[in-house]
């Protein structure tokens, strides 16, 4: 009896540790970008744990997850959201929060004033929900 209420024991805690592991990321990138290299770095520093994926055909992966009229040089999946270009990690951080009902949120183009591009200036740099379907497009946070 008591070694299976230590394995029980043990169970819970792997189990809590699981629920309190640092975020796991999918990033879909060009081979040849130095600046989503840079997004990988910016992403661990801040504790998320990112399995990048070399794609030579990043467009079919953006018409994947409809992420067309928002794109940028690359494309992530975190917790069922897709997060597209160079996001800061406040912003992801609000989404896994909030947990909206938006397919995901996006920094369009390449800023130079967003992480892995160049120095954040904050409040400068607008981050986009990306609705499910064709609605328009609404600010989600400033950063």
């Amino acid at each position: 009896m008591h070694k299976w209420i230590r394995i029980c024991t043990v169970a819970l805690a792997l189990n809590s540790i699981v629920a309190f592991a640092n975020p796991v990321v999918t990033l879909y990138k060009s081979p040849t970008c130095g600046c989503c290299e840079k997004y990988v770095s910016y992403l661990q520093q801040n504790g998320f744990v990112v399995k990048a994926i070399n794609q030579n055909d990043m467009d079919s992966i953006k018409k994947r997850y409809g992420v067309e009229r928002v794109a940028s040089c690359h494309t992530a999946l975190i917790n069922g959201y897709v997060v597209e270009g160079h996001v800061p990690v406040s912003a992801i951080n609000k989404l896994i929060k909030e947990k909206p009902a938006i397919a995901g949120i996006s920094v369009p183009g390449m800023q130079m004033n967003s992480p892995g591009m160049g120095e954040m200036k904050k409040g400068t740099l607008t981050v986009y929900s990306i609705p499910k379907g064709d609605e328009p497009l609404k600010v989600f946070t400033v950063e």
